[in-house]
């Protein structure tokens, strides 16, 4: 009964008619648990007076009362403005009041008003452009206490917000039963979470607010790693088929090394070794393989393909974009086919005619390494015994879908890889059921990547720069964040750049278009013309983030760089620097750029360690769009925060195991309200989460 009245509408509130419900939508708030589990973004300490002189002296915010003295006008027409003259005692102020001339009605003259917000002198004035005012009762000092600062939306005012939560918290937010078991909430002074609640929205000082959210973000750090621990304890409880092959299939490992021009470094032998010994325990692999671009995961990945095949099973291998599948199966053509591995190449473009046969050999045993994009996991594609699945370039698919590859063939081990390395906090928050894997050195011979910035207008000396690097005989990439000109007419597009580049400023020199709009047939051509050498350089959007891999480019040049994201710039920098030659990234960005965008753009410049690039990234970005693990591709929490609360985070994560391992009935009281809220930013959908 208690769950369903947190969980009804909103709009049971007071005060929450249907414009407001609308406009507490867009801020994700449906519900009356929403709201109450919603945190200020800030808090505004009002609990003593500053009147409108120490105010002007010291900085801080006004909080005063004072008389309305008068109502003046300035502006003719629709751009006609009130304001508000106030007399506290100490200085008269000027409250401009745009766009909010009924506040005249509201706070006529000779009325006494409490008046907060930031004051400055202006044409010989005192003035506040941005303030709050409300009709003070005769005696009523300003002293308001603690008042909570929400996100708001466009229509929505502080003050209905702040009633409604009020309304909320004294209806339902004192009657909230604990969710933490009580052993736990002891033993690491947690308050009660009625009282936590009450110290969010109403708190009696700074303090008690900020012991409120660290409060209530462990509770929802607990239950995350809860979820987490439980996932790992469901696949430990799955066998797996370590029956042993046909002897005929061993050593095609020792034969791929022996191929090889090259030695495997000392990360690839020590994280090909910690996977082949996973695939020899009784329970299924669940392993996350990271390592920088251009590190040597794929090699690593065959291998593990390999020893899958040595056992007399199959091995799938996932890859998010038909052009990263591709060249995954021609890699492995070149390098497993001579060993007598049967290699398949699937996508959702394949033919029927094609198709069935292959799905048969598949089902029949007849193919030992299959490679494709997400048709691999169709409801009509069957393994004979499918012994692996490797997921590349795993952030980009959601959870049921790498889910729903681990769980073709029973219980196959499962491998997954990323070029975009994981920050430890936020692997912990995510991955924690998994065992990690990394490689940090990259093969021998390789120089890093030397990068330049440049801004708009200096376009010309990067294009001469990269005509000599084409004229000895090397490639470039041209990388934009549009495909045409039509959905953004401030920036350049790769349709409009590649005509461009072609006509004025490269000539004769034959180059290519490539984005995600263009015929698979068409991609697939320009592609093998780049690869070979044919197209001496390639105008592209950021489809070619991933997935190619030509020795001879040495240069990449992204156009409107601040449009990227710090992960995304890493990767596209990864497509040079493939040989032994010197290769260079130019990042050309606007003029107007923000804060941020300087940020990331001086991360580039600074470093190429990708693991160190991806701790700045999340320290800008926070781990709200990093993450990539639900469906919807980010992990949003209330009130945690990977980064700030690591120490919450190891707690949490140690209390959880503990609970799960020995004492999981304490997790099982039916009034959880956090569940609903957990349930959305859940990277664990209740098929996997073994809940």
């Amino acid at each position: 009964m208690y769950l369903r009245e947190l969980t009804q509408s909103v709009s049971a509130l007071k005060g929450a008619g249907p414009s407001v419900c609308a406009r507490l939508a867009r801020l994700g708030v449906y519900t009356v648990a929403d709201l109450l589990l919603r945190a200020p973004r800030a808090y505004e300490d009002r609990s003593r007076a500053v009147p409108f002189r120490e105010a002007l002296r010291t900085g801080l915010p006004a909080n005063t009362v004072g008389v309305v003295t008068a109502h003046d006008w300035f502006g003719y027409g629709r751009t006609r403005t009130l304001k508000i003259l106030v007399d506290d005692g100490t200085a008269v102020a000027a409250l401009v009041c745009f766009n909010r001339a009924f506040l005249a009605d509201r706070h006529p003259v000779g009325s006494r008003s409490r008046v907060t917000g930031n004051l400055a002198l202006r044409f010989n004035e005192l003035q506040a452009a941005s303030f709050e005012i409300e009709a003070a009762a005769e005696g009523q000092g300003p002293e308001a206490g603690v008042l909570p600062v929400y996100p708001l939306t466009d229509g929505l005012a502080q003050g209905t917000v702040r009633k409604l939560a009020a309304r909320a918290l004294a209806e339902y937010g004192r009657r909230v039963e604990d969710e933490v078991p009580v052993r736990i909430r002891e033993l690491r002074g947690l308050p009660p979470k009625a009282r936590a609640l009450e110290d969010l929205h109403a708190p009696g000082d700074p303090e008690a607010a900020e012991h409120a959210l660290r409060a209530l973000a462990y509770e929802e750090l607990f239950y995350l790693q809860v979820l987490v621990r439980r996932r790992a304890a469901a696949r430990a409880e799955r066998p797996a088929d370590r029956s042993a092959g046909p002897p005929a299939r061993a050593g095609l490992r020792p034969r791929l090394l022996e191929r090889l021009p090259f030695r495997l470094t000392a990360d690839q032998e020590k994280v090909a070794a910690e996977i082949a010994a996973d695939m020899e325990k009784p329970r299924p692999m669940a392993r996350l393989l990271q390592g920088d671009v251009g590190s040597g995961k794929t090699l690593v990945a065959f291998l593990a393909a390999l020893k899958a095949v040595e056992s007399g099973g199959q091995a799938a291998l996932m890859a998010p974009t038909e052009l990263l599948a591709r060249q995954h199966a021609q890699t492995a053509a070149r390098l497993l086919e001579p060993l007598g591995v049967r290699l398949a190449f699937l996508t959702g473009n394949l033919r029927d005619a094609s198709r069935r046969p292959l799905l048969a050999a598949l089902a029949a045993g007849e193919v030992d390494f299959v490679l494709g994009t997400h048709a691999l996991f169709s409801e009509d594609v069957e393994y004979r015994r499918l012994a692996l699945a490797i997921v590349d370039e795993q952030h980009r698919f959601g959870v049921l879908q790498r889910l729903a590859l681990s769980r073709k063939g029973g219980a196959p081990d499962l491998l997954m890889m990323t070029a975009t390395p994981i920050p430890r906090t936020l692997a912990l928050t995510v991955y924690g059921d998994l065992e990690v894997s990394t490689i940090r050195t990259m093969p021998p011979g390789r120089k890093p990547v030397v990068t330049h910035l440049a801004r708009h207008g200096n376009e010309a000396k990067v294009y001469e720069f990269v005509r000599k690097e084409l004229t000895e005989g090397r490639q470039a990439y041209f990388v934009y964040p549009l495909i045409s000109g039509s959905e953004a007419g401030s920036l350049k597009d790769a349709e409009a750049m590649a005509r461009h580049l072609a006509e004025e400023v490269y000539p004769g020199i034959p180059g290519g278009l490539i984005h995600s709009r263009l015929p698979d047939e068409e991609k697939r051509s320009v592609m093998e013309a780049f690869t070979r050498g044919g197209l001496r350089y390639l105008v592209a959007t950021s489809v070619v983030e991933v997935g190619v891999d030509v020795a001879a480019a040495t240069c990449m040049v992204v156009e409107h760089a601040e449009r990227f994201g710090l992960a995304a710039l890493h990767q596209l920098r990864g497509r040079v620097g493939r040989s032994e030659a010197q290769s260079y990234c130019f990042l050309v960005y606007s003029r107007d750029l923000s804060e941020e965008g300087k940020r990331r753009l001086k991360a580039m410049k600074e470093t190429t360690d990708g693991f160190a690039l991806a701790e700045e990234d999340l320290r800008i970005r926070g781990p709200g769009e990093i993450a990539g693990i639900a469906q919807s591709g980010s992990l949003r929490l209330a009130f945690a925060d990977p980064v700030r609360d690591a120490d919450l985070l190891e707690t949490a994560r140690l209390d959880a195991a503990g609970i799960v391992d020995r004492d999981p009935g304490l997790l099982e009281p039916e009034h959880r309200v956090i569940r609903e809220v957990l349930d959305r930013a859940n990277p664990f959908p209740a098929e996997s989460s073994g809940a």
